[in-house]
């Protein structure tokens, strides 16, 4: 009978492992694998750059809590770049050489990714990342992006946003433009050289939109005064704003400060809690996003556990805004591919885990990814527009996205 007894106490456990009833405990017994990363905890880039952090930690702990990886616990190493593309390249060279860690995942923002992405391919690294825009730069074969954006994102995400316009029926018939002179937003405002002919500025001409204004800024503006005035004598319809962190709010406010405010506004990518808390001169804004917490993003991979997770610890950590939006799906889905792609390869090789990739692509809160070298391992744009409205992040373009929510605007706010 005690035979008996402890046979099906063992079936139990081994049932109970296999169909989740109980966390498996052998990734505790294991070495852990060691995954390194630099971040911008401080700088102007922190703003963001704490979504970041946030949700890499609660896919990290989720992972753990349900095996680990390859039957092994991930430990995560995070490292402050202090928002500077030098200390980011110098960060990962350290995890590499002296904290030999096993694997990477990228940095955020465009500058430090493409820093990073540098030392990932000297020393062989599979380099998935969240936030890089300079798709004509990233010929490295082991790069991964979930920013997934088209190798034009400069062509093919402004059209996104003036197809949106265009369906109001009214669109803006005056445009002016404040640039960040981050490489990213001016890639996306300007186009570059090494590609076809685009960027928003260009584009906008061609949409027969009177350009009236083109300025630009550096990274850290301590002062947006002079650029609110700018704009309020240029008068446009519609304000294009190549922005990071909390410049949109901050222009806001100088031009508040004026007692203006443009009919309609965008921003290329803000940290959403600040530009949301605005107030009133916000409403309306618009900005890209690539998952929001509405159908049909809530049915993609992990999104129910993404969304759980994050608002429960951005709720803790205080953060402005605590939904998913598309900086803390960019980053889970980051971690997706790699996951996926070691777990695929069965492996810690690098070279095993990259061709995994490149042949199967990933599942991810974002959709579907696929990774083609000829095209920068970019997949077709995925952005969409979302819009602040009724003191709501919603998106609006393209239809099928957005949920009944139509795209506002009016020239004569």
């Amino acid at each position: 009978m005690k035979k008996l007894l402890a046979l099906v106490v063992v079936l139990v456990i081994v049932s109970a492992l296999t169909y989740g009833m109980v966390a498996p405990t052998q990734a505790q017994d294991e070495e852990p694998i060691r995954i390194g990363t630099s971040l911008s905890l401080t700088g102007f880039l922190s703003a963001t750059a704490i979504i970041h952090q946030i949700t890499g930690q609660a896919f990290v702990d989720n992972l753990n809590e349900n095996g680990g990886l390859l039957g092994r616990p991930v430990e995560w190493i995070v490292l402050d770049d202090e928002s500077s593309p030098d200390n980011a390249a110098a960060l990962y060279e350290r995890l590499i050489t002296e904290d030999e860690v096993d694997l990477l995942i990228g940095p955020y923002g465009t500058g430090n990714i493409t820093a990073a992405m540098g030392v990932a391919e000297r020393y062989g690294y599979v380099f998935p990342h969240h936030t890089a825009s300079l798709v004509y730069a990233y010929t490295y074969e082991y790069h991964f992006p979930s920013w997934s954006v088209g190798v034009n994102t400069h062509i093919t995400t402004n059209n996104i946003l003036y197809d949106a316009l265009d369906s109001t029926g009214t669109p803006p018939q005056t445009i002016a433009f404040v640039v960040n002179e981050f490489p990213g937003t001016q890639f996306l405002a300007f186009g570059h050289e090494s590609v076809d002919p685009g960027g928003a500025v260009l584009m906008a001409e061609e949409r027969g939109y009177e350009v009236v204004l083109v300025t630009e800024f550096p990274t850290v503006q301590p002062d947006f005064g002079p650029i609110a005035a700018e704009v309020r004598d240029a008068d446009p319809d519609f304000l294009w704003m190549g922005a990071l962190g909390v410049d949109g709010p901050n222009l806001i406010e100088a031009m508040a400060a004026l007692d203006y405010t443009p009919p309609g506004m965008f921003f290329m990518w803000p940290a959403p809690g600040p530009l949301l808390n605005a107030g009133e001169a916000a409403e309306g804004s618009m900005s890209v996003t690539l998952f929001e917490e509405q159908d049909p993003f809530l049915s993609y991979p992990q999104a129910d556990v993404m969304v759980e997770l994050f608002n429960e610890r951005a709720e803790e950590a205080g953060l402005p805004y605590t939904k998913v939006e598309t900086q803390s799906a960019a980053s889970w889905a980051a971690w997706q591919i790699l996951i996926q792609g070691v777990e695929g390869a069965g492996s810690l090789d690098q070279e095993e885990i990259g061709n995994w990739l490149l042949e199967n692509g990933a599942s991810t809160v974002q959709g579907e990814l696929t990774f083609n070298p000829d095209e920068n391992n970019y997949g077709p744009d995925l952005d969409k527009i979302k819009q602040i409205q009724d003191g709501e992040w919603v998106v609006v373009w393209p239809e099928e996205f957005s949920d009944g929510n139509e795209v506002r605007y009016s020239p004569d706010r």
